[in-house]
């Protein structure tokens, strides 16, 4: 079974730094769909930070999606 895991890593231009990744806790069943729920929680994360924070400090969101293979059990 694959399944889709995407980590989201928050980053600031101005110390030129990023954070650990930060693992969705929601699987995917496709790469298409965590790309979206990538793209949707970047947006939704910057509107929580806000405005004067994100340009204050080049506030910049990266986020992967990698599969990750879980092994079938035989029962």
């Amino acid at each position: 079974i694959v399944n889709f895991v995407l980590n989201l890593i928050l980053c600031s231009g101005v110390s030129n730094t990023c954070l650990p990744p930060y693992r969705y806790p929601d699987l995917f069943v496709d790469g298409y769909s965590c790309m979206i729920a990538g793209n949707t929680e970047s947006i939704l994360k910057l509107e929580e930070i806000g405005y004067e924070d994100v340009n204050k400090n080049k506030i910049f969101i990266k986020f992967m999606c990698n599969e990750e293979v879980k092994p079938k059990i035989n029962t």
